[in-house]
């Protein structure tokens, strides 16, 4: 039977309150693109993602038409590049990544992700070589995303990787400032970074798995709040999280369909569906909206980390439902400058940085795109990340810092990236010095939790 109304609900989810599938991403293995001549490795690698990523943009444009369900971005993630690197005799990373960047623009994606290296426990000589191409490598590139891991649940915090990206963070946006920093933008550092994330910066094809899948990304923000909105005033919190694990159950199942059938059409498995409440700067589809819709004043007032983890849980038990195989980040983003209430809240005081620091104990990720003033030190950005790495590594969570010091400005202006990356005030941060902390070194151990088998 027909059900009228269902169709009617999910229509008005896709014009009226921006549902869409936030990112395709195929995931793809580059292992055996491996070779001692970085010439050869460049050319293996253009091959295989021109060969497997051919109809990714084309097909997804047909699904899109299809069911007139949004397809935002159409992205891929291939295996952390330091490894692939590191067995040539002539290593040249941004050589590499010039020619991700040509096979990604190429095929037509919006982003590649995978410039990356896992160094939680210490460092090869070839994720040393990446993480110093870092900054070259993002500024001469434009669709090349990097990430790198320095920490996890179990094997703690390497503090020296720590305050070297520190360092990469200040010269990728010293590199890139005639574009605020944008370079900044496109690198993130992780704690407990998962293999199956299909949203950028921080994607990438982790070693389990296998040569090739896709990804699916769902979104919709605004059919939450939509949810939310259409509970009397008076409705209690339990009723509340059920009514967001059904939208979430409805949202999800949207990713789910539309990944299946894509990823069939493309003769590949799919992968995960990663259940990411992601916003836009887009007036309606904001994280930050959901919780003046659940009653606060707006995001920053007391109570927000209290309505974010809750969201974040019913986000996961609705769409866990609806999905054999959810994975990647799943939960809510709150990134400053791609969320329109978040902007406004930062713009007008209302969310200072400890607040954002104290949400990200219980969000999707951690701080994200935030515009911190040029002349902030590389030891205070250490000791941004360090305390960002802890949150995940003592809840077993991902945790991350995407943090841009932008150079020229300083707090009360603005800087404009447009697109999703959308615009972010500069925020202030804490002056105090960091630097006898984190210039110790070494690795902050696991914690006793880590020692489960």
């Amino acid at each position: 039977m027909i059900n009228e109304d269902l169709i009617l609900e999910t229509i008005n989810m896709i014009k009226l309150y921006n549902l869409d599938i936030r990112t395709v991403t195929l995931a793809l293995s580059l292992r055996d693109c491996i070779d001692s001549d970085v010439n050869v490795v460049c050319q293996n690698i253009y091959n295989k993602i021109t060969k497997y990523a051919k109809n990714l943009v084309e097909y997804a444009n047909e699904f899109e038409n299809d069911y007139s369900i949004p397809i935002v971005n159409k992205r891929i993630a291939v295996t952390p590049i330091s490894l692939i690197g590191e067995a040539c005799k002539n290593p040249d990373y941004v050589k590499i990544a010039k020619i991700l960047d040509k096979a990604a623009k190429d095929v037509g994606v919006n982003f590649i992700g995978g410039f990356s290296a896992l160094v939680e426990k210490g460092c090869t000589k070839g994720d040393n070589l990446l993480i110093e191409s870092i900054p070259e490598a993002l500024a001469q590139t434009e669709r090349v995303c990097a990430s790198v891991n320095v920490a996890s649940s179990k094997a703690g915090i390497n503090m020296d990787a720590v305050l070297k990206m520190a360092d990469i963070i200040k010269k990728s946006a010293e590199l890139t400032k005639d574009k605020d920093g944008i370079g900044a933008a496109k690198l993130v550092v992780f704690c407990n970074t998962p293999g199956d994330n299909p949203f950028m910066a921080g994607a990438f094809c982790g070693i389990g798995e296998p040569e090739c899948a896709l990804n699916v990304g769902v979104s919709g923000p605004g059919v939450v709040r939509a949810a939310v909105e259409s509970l009397d005033k008076n409705a209690d919190l339990s009723t509340l999280a059920n009514k967001i694990k059904q939208i979430a159950y409805k949202i999800t199942t949207t990713g789910e369909l539309v990944g299946r059938k894509l990823a069939k059409k493309l003769g590949i498995p799919f992968g995960v569906i990663d259940l990411s409440l992601a916003p836009t700067p887009a007036v309606g589809d904001s994280v930050a909206g959901i919780f003046q819709a659940m009653g606060l004043e707006h995001a920053g007032a007391h109570g927000t980390t209290a309505a974010l983890a809750m969201l974040n849980d019913a986000v996961k038990k609705g769409g866990i439902m609806a999905s054999s195989h959810v994975g990647g980040l799943s939960g809510a983003f709150i990134p400053v400058s791609e969320d329109a209430g978040m902007i406004e809240a930062a713009s007008k005081g209302y969310l200072s940085f400890d607040k954002l620091e104290a949400m990200t104990s219980v969000c999707s990720v951690g701080l994200d795109m935030i515009a911190i003033p040029g002349n902030t030190p590389a030891d205070t950005i250490a000791g941004i990340i360090s305390d960002e790495m802890a949150i995940g590594m003592i809840n077993k969570k991902t945790t991350a810092v995407r943090i841009i010091p932008v150079v020229g400005k300083n707090i009360g202006e603005e800087v404009f990236y447009g697109g999703l990356l959308g615009k972010a005030p500069i925020m202030n941060v804490n002056t105090l010095s960091s630097s006898g902390f984190v210039k110790r070194g070494g690795r902050i151990p696991a914690p006793i939790h880590s020692l489960n088998n």
